[in-house]
């Protein structure tokens, strides 16, 4: 197993989805938003993400921004809401969009004619026919329905929140999905032209053994997703009210969370799965395999990914704009953000200005979690002598000349690595969960 040093990981640590991270994020403007809007060039290449917050069942792990889709005219007001965002902002952009995601939450959540009218409606404002759709799903409100019309609107990337076949552990996170739930939805995807699926898989959940992770990893790879992500629970229950209804006494300890990635990674990657920086995993032939091979991947708001997009435009209440000099974010409450695009205005609320050094070190972050390695200037690389020692000298980390490198050891501390180039992590800010 990876050598295992708990006081390199006491820090939490970002997952560092962009630089500065939202920790970071003051008020912004609706004029910074429209200019950054404004300096896209025209053609140049955009993706689009699109948030939905709503759930048909609200499980106590998670930690994204969604509520209890149980009031259907709140729904749909929601997605009027997110058609008129959609035509204010196809108004500014001149930018080519070649990619829109859905994500929440769970797109299937809302009615299947809405969601039909909604990819219909972007590919209409944004001239994106031919663009590259996905979508992230549900397996307990996905029906043939639903998968028919997947294929019928050219979605060709899925991914399903599986997080674990072990009915105890379900039953400790308020998911409960039997397997036949998830094989049953592979086999709709499948028939709907889906050719790169993905899995959400999780460790450090309560009451998780060893071996449950292997064994999930396991009726995973017999379903044989193309990708397969592989996250560490983050237990914050000051920071989500939901998270306490687990019970945290049941959660594993640093040491046996450790374990566990490991195992799930040694799984996989026997299983002939690529490891995709610290945390995701793909068959050789899959578009995210072939760009980390080659030195094109990336690292954004949805992870790791084979997207080339410097400008990612998000859509619907709290989704996260990426522009190279600005990061905005929209209003968090679903009702509010209504308000806020009713009223005529781009519903931002949030965010930061990049500065040139935090394009520097961002870009920094980026290259060392998707390659394994990066190559610093003079005066980053003396200033990292000091804090990177400790990995240094324990063999997880080593220099060549100015080029900083990730060893085989040292792919766990991959975040707890790069928190060293983050500037704003000397001040303390912001709350994060464990490096693994």
């Amino acid at each position: 197993m990876w050598p295992y040093h708990p006081e390199l990981l006491a820090a939490p640590a970002p997952r560092y989805t962009s630089y500065p991270t939202a920790a970071e994020f003051g008020e912004i403007t609706e004029a910074d938003a429209a200019a950054a809007l404004a300096a896209v060039a025209p053609d140049e290449a955009v993706s689009v993400y699109v948030h939905i917050p709503f759930c048909t069942e609200i499980c106590w792990y998670c930690g994204c921004n969604t509520g209890a889709a149980n009031r259907d005219a709140r729904l749909l007001a929601y997605l009027d809401a997110v058609e008129e965002e959609i035509d204010r902002v196809a108004s500014r952009l001149r930018g080519r969009v070649g990619r829109i995601a859905f994500g929440g939450g769970s797109p299937n959540a809302v009615p299947l004619p809405r969601f039909a009218r909604l990819v219909e409606r972007l590919v209409e404002r944004f001239d994106a026919a031919g663009a590259i759709l996905s979508v992230e799903l549900d397996p307990r409100g996905l029906d043939r329905d639903w998968t028919d019309m997947l294929g019928a609107l050219g979605i060709r990337r899925a991914s399903l929140g599986v997080q674990t076949f072990a009915p105890h552990v379900q039953a400790g996170i308020g998911r409960i999905q039997p397997r036949e739930m998830i094989e049953e939805a592979v086999a709709g995807l499948r028939l709907a032209g889906i050719t790169s699926l993905n899995f959400d898989l999780m460790y450090g959940l309560p009451n998780q053994s060893l071996a449950d992770v292997v064994e999930t990893a396991g009726m995973a790879i017999a379903m044989a997703p193309e990708r397969i992500a592989l996250f560490g629970y983050a237990h914050l229950p000051q920071l989500l009210p939901r998270q306490r209804q687990i019970d945290g006494a049941a959660l594993p300890d640093g040491e046996l969370r450790f374990g566990q990635a490991w195992a799930g990674q040694e799984a996989l990657i026997a299983a002939g799965y690529q490891a995709i920086g610290f945390d995701h995993f793909a068959l050789p032939a899959d578009p995210l395999a072939e760009a980390a091979r080659t030195g094109r991947l990336r690292r954004n708001f949805q992870g790791f990914t084979d997207d080339p997009c410097d400008v990612l435009i998000g859509l619907g209440a709290s989704a996260i704009s990426s522009f190279p000099t600005l990061l905005a974010q929209n209003e968090k409450q679903a009702g509010a953000y209504r308000m806020l695009v009713s009223a005529g205005r781009l519903p931002v609320r949030r965010g930061i200005a990049r500065s040139a050094e935090d394009r520097r070190r961002g870009a920094a972050i980026e290259r060392l979690l998707c390659d394994g390695r990066v190559t610093l200037d003079d005066a980053l690389r003396a200033e990292m002598n000091a804090p990177l020692a400790p990995f240094v000298d324990r063999g997880l980390a080593a220099w060549d000349g100015p080029t900083l490198g990730i060893t085989a050891d040292g792919f766990p501390y991959a975040r707890a690595i790069a928190r060293n180039l983050d500037a704003y992590r000397a001040q303390g800010v912001g709350a994060f969960s464990r490096a693994v």
